[in-house]
């Protein structure tokens, strides 16, 4: 048995994103990868049609729908050759933290705009000197009568040129546990005293827009507050089980574009007069890929399973993060070696894929980062 149960309303999403793909997004992947940014357009019609944030309530305009939407849009747009739009990011990362611990106000103002695609949202945590160590933050929230005065700095953000809406993790700097000082708060993008700075050129991830992100005595309401003052760095660890889980869903959809497509390649091109799918090297080659990413695919099904049971999973999910970001890379990289010559050129969509692939393994913590936390909780 399948571990991972399809209804007809599944199948039914997944036809109409894949539709939407191909006429909205696919032809235009090579322009938003030249441009350095998505236009604001495309993400409201993905909103429009019913595709950004599927797992938000109704009554805030989402479909109310389980966690494999997410993974079905993971798989549908990993076809579509770009990482500008990032669904995931905003939809599955982003937008829970405002669902799961925003207060009924703000549900009602910001959710609705998420789901339709008038508000693109960032979550703000990494800072020049701290990455994956959060209690290192520096960004500092200091209360004001019925405000909070922001000041401090962000970087790599993802989305940052173009985001509405940012969640941003600052700290209390009167408070001195470092764990307890950490508070998520809600930041338009208008707002005084919130800058957005120049935007990153990266290695890859082109067509995605990345920035710096700069607050000076940026005032923002106490009500925009997620949840209670100092529970930020425990807000952050329960949300992260979904983003590295959501992480391995993205390799694992990105190996299997690039399987699919080697194979495809090695089958159609001739080499001494046969397939190069005929040459035993290859063969095994192609087959030792594949089986790397089934291997990552049941173990990333298992894992969505157990979340959607609401089940534990925080070493398992470091676990997935780091196998399987660091798998794609392999495949990537073999698959660049078994295309040959052809491999060198920007005109091979495994050059792409090679660079877009690459850096899986770095964001959203580290994969040594990822090692360490499992190691904490088995106890070595």
């Amino acid at each position: 048995m399948d571990i991972l149960q399809y209804s007809d309303d599944h199948r039914a999403f997944r036809e109409r994103l894949r539709a939407f793909c191909e006429k909205e997004v696919t032809p235009y992947a090579d322009q938003w990868e030249q441009a350095h940014i998505v236009p604001r357009q495309v993400w409201r019609k993905m909103g429009q049609a019913g595709f950004l944030c599927p797992t938000v309530a109704p009554e805030f305009g989402g479909l109310g729908g389980d966690f494999l939407y997410a993974l079905i849009v993971a798989e549908e747009l990993s076809r579509t050759g770009q990482t500008g739009l990032i669904a995931s990011l905003h939809s599955d990362i982003t937008v829970p933290y405002i669902d799961a611990f925003g207060s009924a106000e703000l549900k009602r103002r910001y959710l609705p705009g998420c789901v339709s695609g008038d508000i693109v949202t960032a979550i703000a945590m990494t800072e020049p000197g701290a990455g994956s160590d959060l209690a290192a933050m520096q960004t500092t929230a200091v209360e004001d009568g019925d405000e909070v005065v922001l000041n401090g700095s962000k970087t790599f953000i993802s989305n940052g040129v173009i985001c509405d809406l940012v969640v941003l993790a600052a700290r209390d700097p009167a408070t001195v546990d470092k764990h307890q000082a950490v508070s998520l708060y809600v930041v338009e993008a208008d707002t005084p005293g919130f800058k957005k700075g120049r935007q990153l050129d990266k290695m890859g991830w082109h067509s995605q827009d990345t920035a710096e992100l700069f607050f000076n005595d940026c005032r923002i309401p106490v009500r925009n507050r997620l949840g209670e003052k100092g529970a930020g760095f425990f807000l952050l660890m329960e949300k992260l089980q979904q983003e590295r889980l959501a992480c391995a869903m993205g390799a694992v959809a990105a190996a299997e574009h690039i399987v699919a497509y080697t194979v495809d390649y090695c089958k159609r091109t001739e080499a001494g007069g046969k397939p190069l799918s005929r040459s035993q090297a290859v063969q095994f080659a192609l087959v030792e890929m594949t089986t790397e990413l089934k291997v990552s695919r049941t173990f990333m099904e298992k894992l969505i399973a157990d979340h959607m049971e609401k089940k534990t999973i925080i070493v398992e999910v470091s676990m997935a993060k780091y196998w399987c970001t660091d798998a794609v890379n392999r495949i990537a990289n073999r698959a660049l070696e078994v295309i040959g010559e052809y491999g060198i050129l920007e005109a091979c969509p495994m050059v792409r894929a090679l660079r877009d692939t690459r850096v899986m393994s770095i964001f959203a913590g580290t994969n040594e980062i990822m090692k360490g936390i499992a190691a904490k909780f088995m106890g070595l």
